[in-house]
């Protein structure tokens, strides 16, 4: 009796077993078919914790019809990080890379390194077409474009109303309110980034081109500096040699001086538009007096113009789906997605039109400054070599108190000469 119930029983059972296997199996396959019946385009860009790009990822995903999927990767935080990673996977004709975030001082260098793809006929044309200008031209190397403007950045100053009723126009009008307010004994510090790194080199290079100069030559052969970069390293070395001076100056980058401003201590700020909700989340009884003003000028009868920032989409030259790359970099930039990350991630957009966008204009009240800025902005040196230029300026003029100016632009000019005529990719 009970050998014939379990001789029964083992049937029902089996039965049941190879019922829910099979319907396991074909759900999977269901399932399956939608992650692998279309191809996933791998997008590696700086980690963004607002959710900005995930979300323009996921659209753009949505958008393709099934045609393809976003994946997008977060790359290291430090921008050195980000470009050693992918350098290595690049000089190993990695295939797994299809769009790349690259900062903009990267196309040049990886475009000569025939790692990214050129932008050419009717994906150029969207390319460009209602872009900022000056962006175009971090993505641009010998005439030909090698990536989409993403989203761009520039610095403004940032200054306390409380303490600064009219914002200085010129660096030499700014050291002169902050040699008062100490002697006043009020706050009186000019936070701007000392520390031996690529924002040091900013610093240097906006100062050279609002003097009317430039670091290297229109052909990018040579340096060209000069009077200049004479004048650029002595409003260094005056401002870290004067009472403006943070003693934490020569170790400072943009989120130390947020937090110093935030902290009550200073009247002026150079920095990018993240402090402005930094400052109303961080500290509302001076975010009342927080106020900005265009970047100061050398010369009070010639306009600033502060070094452009940002990231460029491009097309790796291994991506097995190329195609698709450019479509989905086109997507991933366009209106909603910029005027998102803007919002949400605070990230200035390239794109002319959203300067008018009424959403746009309520979170960014400092707008109409960001895009007078951009639209005279200077670009950093647009040469493969960039790494060892950048290295050879922030090196030679750190710490900024101990700048010699006119031996360290000779120093400069020596070093950039020999890095551009060096052969072969910075480690």
């Amino acid at each position: 009796m009970h050998a014939r119930r379990g001789r029964t029983g083992r049937p029902r059972r089996t039965r049941a077993l190879v019922a829910l296997t099979l319907l396991a199996s074909a759900l999977a396959a269901c399932g399956g078919d939608e992650d692998t019946s279309r191809p996933t385009l791998d997008w590696y860009n700086f980690p963004d914790d607002s959710g900005a790009l995930q979300q323009a990822a996921d659209r753009c995903s949505r958008a393709s019809g099934g045609r393809y999927r976003i994946s997008y990767h977060k790359l290291p935080r430090a921008a050195d990080g980000q470009r050693q990673q992918l350098v290595r996977r690049l000089a190993a004709e990695d295939d797994s890379l299809d769009i790349l975030g690259l900062d903009v001082t990267w196309a040049a260098e990886f475009a000569e390194a025939r790692w990214i793809r050129e932008w050419t006929g009717e994906t150029k044309r969207r390319a460009t077409e209602g872009t900022l200008r000056v962006p175009l031209r971090t993505a641009t190397w010998k005439g030909k474009l090698y990536a989409v403007p993403y989203n761009t950045n520039i610095q403004l100053l940032w200054y306390r109303e409380d303490l600064v009723p009219t914002p200085p126009k010129t660096w030499s009008e700014m050291l002169n309110m902050s040699r008062e307010l100490a002697r006043r004994g009020e706050p009186h510090y000019v936070e701007i980034q000392g520390a031996q790194y690529e924002g040091l080199t900013v610093w240097f290079n906006s100062l050279v081109n609002s003097a009317g100069g430039s670091i290297l030559d229109p052909s990018a052969t040579e340096p060209s500096l000069g009077p200049p970069a004479v004048r650029a390293a002595s409003i260094m070395r005056d401002l870290a040699n004067s009472p403006a001076a943070d003693p934490s100056l020569p170790n400072q980058m943009e989120d130390q001086n947020r937090l110093a401003m935030e902290s009550g201590v200073a009247a002026f700020e150079i920095n990018y538009p993240f402090v402005y909700p930094s400052m109303k989340a961080n500290n509302p009884r001076l975010f009342k007096d927080f106020r900005w003003a265009p970047y100061p000028r050398v010369d009070a009868g010639r306009p600033s113009r502060p070094t452009v920032g940002g990231i460029d989409l491009a097309v790796s030259a291994y991506s097995r789906h190329p195609d698709l790359a450019f479509e989905a970099a086109l997507c991933l930039r366009d209106r909603e997605n910029q005027l998102t990350a803007a919002l949400e991630g605070g990230l200035p957009p390239t794109l002319r039109a959203l300067y008018d966008d009424p959403a746009f204009m309520k979170q960014y009240p400092f707008s109409e400054e960001v895009l007078s800025s951009l639209e005279r902005a200077s670009v950093r040196p647009l040469t493969p070599a960039y790494q060892n230029v950048s290295i050879a300026v922030s090196h030679t003029l750190s710490p900024p108190s101990e700048i010699e100016p006119e031996s360290a632009v000779g120093t400069i000019g020596e070093q950039i000469d020999r890095a551009l005529r060096s052969e072969g990719v910075i480690p």
